[in-house]
């Protein structure tokens, strides 16, 4: 984005990429299968880099309102320097808080679902995906980020963009509004769950391994996360994929 401005020129969007985009080595696939995306379509997008740093979620979720009022406030001032006007990202956390947090703080800006985005991209012919894709006829279930369906009400873009994979899109008992939270949001990515008599992720995984999919798709870098490891436990990960929506687009992309 500093190169840019230096040039006086600027994005159509700001590609926000996150804490887990940016440094988790698996949410980095995801990172660049989208860029990937907007690359070959021409869109221009720009990242922060090294001016971006955490939203602020985790700890307004864990309780600490002083260090995230500090954290947004940068943010916000980094944005509105730039001008920035529309911001996509790829996590729903950094969605949710950048939609719906920001504001009241001096932050104003469209923010987007990398999902919705997608299928928006989808329906206007802009992404076309190749005939007979690698995932034609493949079983698929969707596993719904909280942060995403119940925060955000936004359930059908994702599975719009599955929809135009042409693959066979099986749901869990548990999905949209009634879909059981991945056991990473509220912060609990970041501590050790209490006692119980499972593990949320181990619990969610099973069900989605019962749907018999060969792919879980997820629209969620700690989802990936959660879901993977339920997978590993199960030991399944030779027969069954966690996969970002996007990963599957740009494997897809005419």
């Amino acid at each position: 984005m500093a190169e840019l401005a230096a040039k006086g020129e600027s994005p159509d969007i700001l590609f926000w990429v996150g804490c887990a985009g940016s440094y988790d080595q698996r949410a980095q696939k995801i990172t660049r299968a989208f860029a990937s995306i907007l690359g070959k379509i021409g869109i221009r997008y720009a990242i922060l880099g090294k001016e971006e740093t955490c939203t602020g979620d985790p700890v307004r979720r864990a309780g600490n309102e002083f260090l995230f009022q500090m954290m947004a406030y940068q943010n916000i001032r980094v944005l509105n320097n730039y001008g920035i006007k529309k911001i996509v990202t790829a996590c729903p956390h950094c969605f949710n808080i950048l939609r719906n947090e920001y504001p009241e703080l001096g932050g104003q800006y469209e923010v987007i679902h990398h999902t919705v985005l997608l299928q928006q991209l989808i329906d206007e012919g802009k992404i076309r995906l190749k005939e007979g894709g690698p995932y034609k006829g493949k079983r698929i279930t969707y596993h719904d980020s909280c942060y995403l369906g119940r925060a955000n009400d936004i359930y059908e873009a994702p599975r719009k963009v599955l929809a135009a994979l042409d693959a066979e899109l099986v749901e869990m008992k548990r999905c949209r509004s009634k879909g059981l939270c991945c056991g990473a949001g509220g912060a609990q990515m970041f501590k050790e769950e209490e006692k119980g008599t499972t593990r949320v992720n181990f619990e969610r995984s099973e069900e989605a391994l019962g749907t018999g999919a060969g792919i879980i798709a997820a629209a969620c870098p700690f989802c990936n996360t959660m879901l993977t490891d339920g997978v590993k436990h199960e030991e399944k990960e030779d027969s069954v994929n966690v996969l970002d929506i996007a990963e599957l687009i740009a494997a897809s992309i005419a």
